[in-house]
């Protein structure tokens, strides 16, 4: 194994390897509760519960987190499915599911009452928590914690028979309700839910909470590291407890690492809910979204999010990561990969007034380093587009475009030069008439001219008109609200352009492109169509993250 796959979870697994202790080998899992679409902090816990068990001819369970039928539902299942199949791993067998475990999950909740571990509690909601204390003042038995086994098993068979409505009673574990652990204050495992469930339907009408659920179907499947977020760290102690405290022959280790975090954007399921039911955003596939979908139609390529995991690492330590650095990876990775062309996404009119021929056809390489991708055509004729910010009559210090009196060189074509500004009734230049030198042509160049700049450009008489979108950070500031959203949001977060494109673009079967100049770009995968081209901007050309004495990697 390389130096950068050594971590403190790999160097867990590696020794327990060694020792001998996993007789089935090493066994993973990845558990989303399907009420959501993944995002990006998913992407890091599924490269690591996946790769591991790659990396040591293991297995990995796609297990679905079931257990709460209000909020689920099959085109979240759909939608994970799909995600991580995207990134390139593959479960083991079929997807599994908590509700598969039903059955024994119920079995070992009487077990636990039988024993006297647990008690069906009648307080309501609001009085539980109430008497659960805080996290400086310890919290006060339940009136109904010294309810008898029988008298409690005897209400939780009527509780799963229907007879009660939601928030009658719910079964709580009977552990220390003064625990300086929160989590081990006589926790609630079961409550009545009366909804049907996307798998089950109405078999049943009560349900486990997680921290019952998430340690037994571990052990059910056999886990062997069973690989959670930090947060789950003080529900380690509980993870243990009902382990122990049920006929169960086989206890995994829960191991915690710190959860991925991203400035200028949430990554809560509950607050991505939010916006996308208020409207605030189009959709879960938004490409201003931190959602795999979103990410996903964006542009990004699961190799670029794959490299980012592996670069980003796993410790125990807050993972807070620039935005840019994951920007600096998905360019690297289109670098190398993406055909690059021209467009034109702020137009200006250039007429070249000595320019007779009907058209003519150049060409250029659709990757100068990637001989492979073969040439594409250019057409060019006496009528083209350039970018607007490419000319200036008022230029600043170090100006290599164009202006007036002044030669560009049009990339891949000919050296113009500007010899007259036409501007519109309210003074802005609203075309260039240029002339063009014959002799300079890209590749037979005889005319003994050096201008300093080059641009791009496109044929006005045959490019294709484009809609570009281009996104910035969803919200402004660095740390959202959880409670302001709304007023957290950018409302820049999305600007529209009207350019023009090279026919090559349109014509090809590639999606992503660099812009020459501009950035990489890619078909809107729900918008795009051939007769109505519509772009989204995956990420600019230039690095704004450096690396820091190898600190991200």
């Amino acid at each position: 194994m390389s130096d950068d796959l050594r971590d403190f979870i790999r160097n867990r697994i590696r020794a327990d390897v060694a020792a001998g202790r996993l007789p089935h080998g090493v066994v993973t899992r990845f558990p989303p509760e399907p009420n959501g679409y993944l995002h990006i902090g998913h992407a890091k816990s599924i490269c690591l519960n996946f790769g591991v068990a790659e990396e040591f001819d293991g297995r990995t369970f796609l297990r679905f987190d079931d257990t709460n039928p209000l909020r689920e539902g099959e085109e979240f299942v759909e939608a994970i499915r799909r995600d991580v199949e995207w990134l390139g791993f593959h479960w083991t067998g079929e997807p599994t599911f908590a509700s598969d475990y039903f059955p024994q999950l119920y079995h070992f909740a009487e077990q636990l009452i039988e024993r006297g571990k647990a008690y069906v509690c009648s307080l309501t909601a609001e009085e539980i928590r109430a008497s659960r204390g805080t996290l400086t003042e310890p919290g006060t038995p339940s009136p109904y914690r010294d309810r008898p086994a029988d008298e409690s098993l005897d209400l939780f068979r009527r509780m799963k028979a229907g007879e009660f409505q939601g928030g009658a009673h719910v079964l709580r574990a009977r552990i220390d309700p003064a625990s300086p652990n929160v989590n081990m204050r006589d926790p609630v495992l079961y409550r009545i839910r009366h909804a049907t469930h996307h798998r089950t339907g109405d078999d049943w009408c009560i349900y486990p909470m997680y921290d019952f659920t998430h340690c037994i179907c571990d052990a059910l499947e056999g886990i062997s590291h069973s690989l959670c977020t930090l947060e789950f760290e003080d529900h380690r102690p509980l993870y243990d407890w009902v382990l122990d405290n049920i006929d169960m022959n086989y206890h995994p280790p829960q191991i915690e690492f710190s959860r991925l975090g991203l400035p200028f954007t949430v990554m809560s399921k509950r607050q991505l809910t939010t916006l996308v039911a208020n409207g605030h955003v189009s959709g879960w596939d938004d490409p201003r979204m931190p959602t795999l979908a979103g990410l996903r139609r964006r542009g990004y390529r699961p190799e670029a999010i794959r490299e980012f995991c592996r670069r980003i690492g796993v410790s125990k330590a807050d993972n807070l990561v620039e935005v840019e650095f994951l920007e600096f990876c998905v360019r690297n990775d289109l670098e190398s990969t993406a055909p690059r062309a021209m467009a034109v996404l702020n137009p200006l009119p250039v007429t070249l007034t000595n320019y007779d021929g009907e058209g003519e056809t150049l060409t250029g390489p659709w990757h100068p380093q990637q001989a492979a991708m073969g040439q594409r055509d250019m057409t060019f004729s006496r009528d083209l587009y350039i970018e607007r910010e490419d000319f200036s009559d008022n230029p600043p210090r170090k100006y290599r475009r164009l202006v007036p009196g002044g030669m560009v060189r049009l990339r891949y074509g000919y050296i113009i030069e500007c010899e007259e500004v036409v501007r519109d009734s309210a003074g802005e230049v609203s075309e260039l008439r240029c002339r063009y030198v014959p002799e300079s042509k890209s590749g037979s160049d005889t005319s003994g001219l050096k201008p300093k700049g080059v641009i791009h450009w496109v044929d006005a008489n045959a490019a294709i008109a484009a809609e570009v979108r281009n996104f910035d950070r969803l919200f402004r500031v660095p740390a959202p609200a959880g409670d302001n959203l709304a007023g957290d949001l950018n409302p820049n977060s999305l600007h529209t352009d009207h350019g023009f494109i090279e026919p090559a673009i349109a014509a090809s079967p590639e999606t992503r492109f660099q812009f020459e100049r501009t950035g990489y770009f890619v078909k809107d995968s729900e918008l795009h169509h051939p007769e109505r081209p519509v772009f989204n901007r995956i990420v600019s050309l230039r690095d704004s993250w450096k690396p820091k004495a190898q600190g991200q990697d």
